[in-house]
């Protein structure tokens, strides 16, 4: 299923509903800076909001959903655990530091944020018991390959509902991408627009851009939801916050989302090994 409006959600394998757009504050600074990133989207209409413990801004994220007059119920949020509190009782222990700064009563995503080697799977067993005693709506991993996902699922006993990666032009991710699809795993696109500008100076971009009235961001951003995959571009800056939602008034043919996908170049923000994480 294509998304169709900024409220179009996409249903995981266990039933719940997690829109397709959302907001990223991966560096927004806590505080006014990312409240207000946070507000603006909400009152945009966004209603998907990503963070993490890493980035140091979950307290501004609840402050500002508290005080964007929109239901909770009605806001899906993640955040994940950092690769220093992975392991069974630190990632609890991450857990309740992340809801106690959010200042929520529970979290619709919680994900992995890297896969370890030798915690991972420990983590995963704190993530079913987390999702088991109802304290969060979903769990998932980021940044994992084939090769990761088949030893969760494997030794596991809940298979993820997410796997957030980095995903743009420059890194169609293929083989994850087929891998996710067969396993009923739903594929979010993290620095969907790469980074800096300067997958945006594509002039395959523009042209395509041009065609349908549309920025070259707008387009990347709409190849991304029409090969069904979650994504949640990043912004601080109103006006960007607003023209990346405004992506549902067209739609790219087989043709174009071809040439988009031949930017495919296995180009990365960071270069990093997933199979060697140790950061």
């Amino acid at each position: 299923m294509v998304a169709t409006k900024l409220a179009s959600v996409t249903t995981l394998w266990n039933g719940v509903k997690m829109p397709w757009l959302g907001l990223g504050v991966w560096m927004a600074r806590d505080g006014d800076e990312v409240k207000q990133a946070v507000k603006t989207a909400l009152q945009l209409g966004y209603r998907h909001i990503d963070t993490a413990a890493a980035y140091g801004n979950e307290v501004g994220v609840g402050e500002a959903i508290r005080e964007s007059g929109v239901p909770r119920a009605e806001i899906f949020v993640t955040t994940k655990v950092w690769n220093g509190d992975q392991g069974y009782e630190s990632t609890l222990a991450a857990f309740d530091a992340s809801l106690s700064r959010l200042g929520l009563e529970y979290v619709d995503l919680y994900l992995i944020h890297w896969a370890v080697p030798g915690k991972y799977m420990d983590t995963w067993r704190a993530l079913e018991t987390l999702y088991r005693d109802g304290k969060v709506r979903a769990i998932g991993v980021a940044n994992f390959q084939p090769e990761h996902l088949e030893e969760v699922m494997s030794q596991g006993s809940v298979k993820p509902m997410v796997n957030q990666v980095e995903l743009h032009p420059y890194h169609t991710q293929d083989r994850l991408w087929n891998f996710c699809r067969e396993h009923n795993v739903q594929l979010e696109a993290w620095s969907p627009l790469f980074r800096g500008g300067e997958l945006l100076k594509e002039s395959v971009l523009a042209e395509i851009g041009r065609k349908h009235g549309k920025s070259s961001a707008q387009v990347v951003l709409r190849w991304n939801l029409q090969r069904e995959v979650v994504t949640i571009p990043k912004s601080v800056h109103g006006e960007r916050i607003r023209e990346n939602a405004d992506l549902f008034d067209f739609a790219l043919t087989e043709e174009e989302m071809a040439w988009i996908s031949g930017l495919n170049q296995s180009r990365q923000v960071f270069d990093y090994d997933p199979y060697d994480v140790n950061f």
